[in-house]
């Protein structure tokens, strides 16, 4: 089977670049991005490749090389499905927030329509694939919506997990761990479509990375693989409160630990919390589907990650506050970094949004800085939580384009984010500049703690 004509529905952090990649290594295969989003497209399409709306390391390069010539961006979604012999599914699934697992599983709301509009527009077998992170069994569901409309057409749903780690996905996409794909390899039709996306990774994946399974087993690995990597790092964060308290350094505690060949040193980093777009959508999805099946202490155990997590972020916020004479009524907190990790522009789930909110409610004064996180976003996160009114947010937060400016007259500054530049910074000229005591709150452990306290600085770092 022949892959001629490839359709994305979704232009996000997920289709925008895996497409590209796709159609930088597969010349001979046209690449359409589909999505409702006027703006996201025109972005996509800007002349200046540099204002594409994603920012990741060395995307703007991919973009630049493939579109026009077989990677295209389009609002028109019922032409590419009618072009398409593969559609790839990379829509939102956010958590629900209403209804039948509301807070824990995921809305498949955006799945279906996809589901229903293929349907109604395909007049030729097609194979669809499933990019987005999906609770298992949705491939069954979607196979029905498709195989009900009567026109005749057949599909084959395979599931396609991303394992991409924002600031290092075109990284990630060039050179995986793995590829999983899942179809029915029980039937002739499935292998021939397992094998048609097969033959598309092994462009330029050795087939021996490129691993197929049943679609069950696709659909529950990624959510597997998130949560454990989630675990690791909700386990580390819970040993920096001990050794706050003990007078250990965590970070000596994880590189011993990380020297243990059957643990490894990754995602042993502790910090003020994980964030990100799957984290923690998928563990509570990982949850209410234990629960579902009736299987509590399963449950139970993969969702004390999550509020571990939420712990650290509360409890660094609160020691803010204690330690600047427990009130920040009216002081103002220098935030450096809004984006849930370095090199990308992404905040969602971020540690920042919800320590500045704590910090909020505290009647504190922020001025955020972030070198990739525009102004709009910031105001976004904070609005999506409702804790005060649009107004309130944007008089008691200020957004700047400078660090310098940023930690003027501060009472603290907290870096937030792990941003290569702030280690660089003239931490002379931001003490100088700060009122007195001047505190300094590592979220992030990025900071070398003697030469910042050799300047003057009153400093906190977690884990120490």
């Amino acid at each position: 089977m022949k892959i001629k004509n490839i359709c994305c529905i979704g232009a996000g952090y997920v289709g925008g670049p895996t497409m590209a990649v796709i159609a930088q290594k597969c010349p001979e295969i046209n690449v359409t991005v589909v999505d409702i989003n006027e703006k996201r497209i025109e972005a996509w399409n800007d002349e200046d490749v540099e204002n594409i709306p994603i920012y990741e390391p060395g995307l703007s390069d991919v973009v630049s090389e493939a579109r026009g010539r077989n990677l295209f961006f389009s609002t028109d979604v019922d032409a590419a499905i009618d072009q398409a012999d593969m559609i790839f599914i990379s829509v939102n699934t956010p958590t629900k927030t209403y209804g039948i697992g509301k807070g824990m599983a995921a809305d498949l709301k955006y799945i279906e329509l996809c589901a229903r509009q293929i349907a109604r527009v395909a007049k030729d077998d097609k194979i669809v694939v499933e990019k987005s992170t999906l609770p298992v069994r949705t491939a069954q569901a979607l196979k029905n919506i498709l195989d009900n409309t009567g026109n005749g057409v057949n599909y084959q749903i395979l599931s396609n997990p991303e394992f991409l780690a924002e600031g290092t996905a075109v990284d990630d996409l060039m050179d995986p761990d793995r590829v999983l794909i899942g179809g029915d390899i029980d039937t002739e039709e499935g292998n021939e479509a397992v094998q048609a996306l097969v033959d598309i990774y092994a462009h330029w994946i050795p087939e021996d990375k490129i691993l197929t399974t049943n679609v069950w087993s696709s659909e529950l690995s990624k959510l597997t693989a998130n949560a454990f990597l989630a675990q690791r790092v909700s386990s580390i964060n819970a040993m920096s409160e001990l050794c706050e308290k003990t007078g250990a350094d965590v970070s000596e505690v994880s590189k011993a630990v990380g020297m243990d060949s059957r643990i490894g040193s990754k995602f042993l980093k502790s910090s003020v919390g994980f964030g990100g777009s799957c984290f923690q959508k998928d563990i509570l999805n990982l949850v209410y589907i234990a629960k579902s099946f009736g299987l509590n202490e399963v449950a139970d155990y993969w969702h004390q990650v999550i509020l571990m997590n939420d712990h650290q972020k509360k409890r660094f916020a609160a020691n803010i506050v204690k330690t600047l004479f427990n009130t920040v009524s009216g002081k103002k907190i220098a935030f450096l970094g809004w984006a849930f990790k370095k090199d990308t522009n992404d905040t969602r789930e971020s540690s920042a949004i919800y320590v500045a909110d704590y910090l909020l409610n505290e009647q504190a004064e922020i001025v955020v800085y972030d070198p990739k996180v525009k102004k709009e976003q910031i105001y976004a996160d904070l609005d999506y939580l409702n804790s005060r009114s649009e107004e309130e947010n944007r008089q008691r937060v200020t957004v700047v384009n400078q660090p310098y400016e940023a930690c003027q007259d501060a009472h603290a500054v907290a870096v937030l984010t792990e941003w290569d530049e702030f280690e660089g910074y003239d931490w002379q000229k931001i003490y100088d500049n700060m009122l007195k005591p001047a505190f300094l709150f590592d979220g992030r452990k990025l900071l070398d703690r003697k030469k910042k306290e050799e300047i003057g600085f009153e400093f906190y770092a977690i884990g120490s």
